[in-house]
């Protein structure tokens, strides 16, 4: 049988995706149903209990492959960068409204009605997805009866020009592990995050982005690193947003935190160890 990797197909010793058959062994194989994901920001669990590790995030108008579902939780598969794992099952609902925009600044509430005074609001946060059925210059009214403003939302084909720029405005968030928003984040959940920003796709862990994101530049050549590139270290990446300036979601900072790349390498030497890529994306 082949060996896939389970972080991107669903695959258990009980059931997996009935597209793999003869490709995986499992006692059963199931045709999924899709689902949306409702609630601003949702994590993707390991196993079925809130306390399980954090593996990523799901996004408001996100839509999941759903293999299973037992005791509050699906077993799902994101539609959007295909992660396998467990979501609460409070968070989906059948009906799946196709969205229009995206939420195009690091975060922004969702309002009863169309007045900035009105509570409770619901926080939402950078590419959230939303449905717009109306509203006015100011305030866009959605699907889902709640407004938002409308300057801070973009439709879902326009895109930003630069993703450093995106990654930048997280400057200080802090670090958790399988995060992607503006609450908090990891390394490779800030590069995904600002790279979908610009209409770029990207896989979610680091490992997947440095084997399919851009070309490999030489290692010796550090002096020649311009804004934009990725450096990779084993389970680790961080996006230069200069030629000397490597800007990262880290555990040793417990936040985003821009510094000089040199001093990163030496001080990540004795962790993750040695730098293992640098990717240009263009």
């Amino acid at each position: 049988m082949t060996k896939l990797d389970p972080r991107l197909n669903a695959i258990r010793p009980d059931l997996a995706d009935v597209r793999l058959t003869g490709e995986v062994e499992a006692a059963t194989f199931a045709e999924p149903t899709r689902m949306q994901v409702i609630e601003p920001v949702v994590p993707l669990h390991k196993a079925p209990r809130s306390d399980a590790v954090q593996l990523t995030q799901a996004l408001m108008g996100e839509t999941v492959k759903v293999f299973d579902q037992q005791e509050g939780w699906a077993w799902v598969q994101l539609e959007r960068d295909g992660y396998v794992g467990y979501l609460s099952l409070n968070a989906l609902v059948a009906d799946i409204v196709v969205p229009t925009h995206r939420i195009a600044v690091p975060s922004t509430f969702l309002y009863p009605a169309p007045n900035l005074k009105t509570q409770p609001v619901i926080t939402v946060t950078l590419n959230a997805a939303v449905c717009v059925v109306g509203g006015d210059e100011k305030f866009a009214s959605l699907s889902n009866g709640r407004f938002a403003f409308g300057k801070h939302l973009k439709p879902l084909d326009s895109h930003e020009p630069d993703f450093v720029e995106v990654a930048e405005k997280f400057l200080h968030v802090p670090y958790l592990w399988g995060g992607k928003s503006v609450v908090g984040l990891d390394c490779s959940g800030l590069v995904q995050l600002a790279l979908e920003a610009t209409g770029t796709a990207a896989l979610r862990d680091s490992d997947m982005q440095e084997k399919t994101l851009g070309t490999a530049l030489m290692l010796n050549d550090l002096d020649g690193l311009q804004r934009g590139d990725l450096v990779f270290w084993d389970g680790h990446v961080g996006i230069m947003t200069d030629s000397r300036t490597l800007l990262h979601a880290n555990g040793h900072h417990m936040m985003v935190a821009s510094e000089p790349l040199k001093d990163a390498i030496e001080r990540i030497a004795s962790g993750y160890g040695q730098v293992t890529s640098i990717k240009r994306l263009q």
